[in-house]
């Protein structure tokens, strides 16, 4: 259930609707309303930015004259956002964080549909299979946003891009670089191949080590979840196998630190190629 609330009115118990609209997402995305969790003046500031339509900012008393939250919330109000005054125990029960920093939002923001990243031939995508960690969907965002990707597609079993721990590992780069999810692990290779993209799957051992990919033409990399790596069927339906090489006795990585070696080594060749 969507809330209507008055900006400069108080939140002062835990059964308030908008403390309670902070528990319910705190479990989840809203799909139906499209409503994301928001916690922290770097995430407010970030959808603020981005241009999130419906925000709804909850502020913690004693908190309006902190340096960082001060500047934020004239912004807010020049943007139409609605601002409420929470109690401390109001603001406690909202954060989905165990100690807040004194201001929590919901905004309303979806995803990209899979068929816009594919619309035109993207340059870069990594696809994160079956990444059950939030904060490495987070990361994954993040970095692919750093490196220059063209977006991200989410498959499999990972977890939601939307849910607010993927938003603060994303360090709100969700808002700005396309991400996608995709019903089936079909859809993500059927609309690279459309496109023409090299399919590459990244593995622990055998394929082609990193370093000697060419990394320069329109390229998906697919990066697999933690312990379990990617399914045996994308590794096959692949047109390459790629590996990080590492020294013994590590043999794996981190899937968001894998991640981002690879984005950033395809940012080095295509900087490399520009220069030529």
């Amino acid at each position: 259930m969507t809330h209507v609330f008055l900006s400069g009115s108080s939140v002062r118990s835990r059964q308030h609707p908008f403390v309670r609209r902070c528990l319910e997402l705190s479990r989840g995305y809203d799909p139906e309303h499209g409503e994301i969790l928001l916690d922290g003046v770097h995430l407010v500031m970030e959808a603020l930015s981005a241009g999130l339509r419906g925000l709804t900012v909850a502020v913690r008393s004693d908190a309006g004259d902190q340096p960082d939250i001060t500047p934020l919330l004239n912004r807010l109000t020049t943007a139409g956002a609605v601002i409420l005054h929470a109690s401390a125990e109001a603001i406690a029960a909202a954060s989905p964080v165990r100690t807040s920093s004194g201001i929590v939002a919901v905004a309303i923001f979806t995803l990209t549909p899979l068929g816009a990243i594919f619309a035109r031939t993207p340059s870069l995508l990594v696809a994160a299979i079956d990444v059950q960690d939030p904060g490495n969907v987070g990361a994954i965002v993040r970095s692919a946003e750093a490196a220059g990707a063209s977006g991200v597609v989410v498959a499999g079993q990972s977890a939601d891009p939307l849910g607010w721990k993927a938003i603060r590992g994303s360090m709100g780069s969700v808002f700005r670089i396309p991400v996608a999810r995709a019903t089936t692990l079909d859809a993500v290779l059927d609309a690279a191949r459309m496109r023409g993209l090299q399919i590459v799957a990244t593995t622990p051992s055998g394929g082609r080590e990193l370093f000697e990919m060419d990394l320069t033409q329109p390229t998906l990399v697919m990066v697999g979840g933690e312990g379990g790596g990617l399914p045996p069927m994308l590794v096959e339906a692949a047109d390459a196998r790629m590996r990080i090489p590492m020294d013994p006795p590590v043999e794996s990585l981190n899937v968001a630190v894998a991640a981002g070696v690879i984005l950033f080594e395809a940012r080095r060749q295509r900087s490399a190629a520009r220069r030529l």
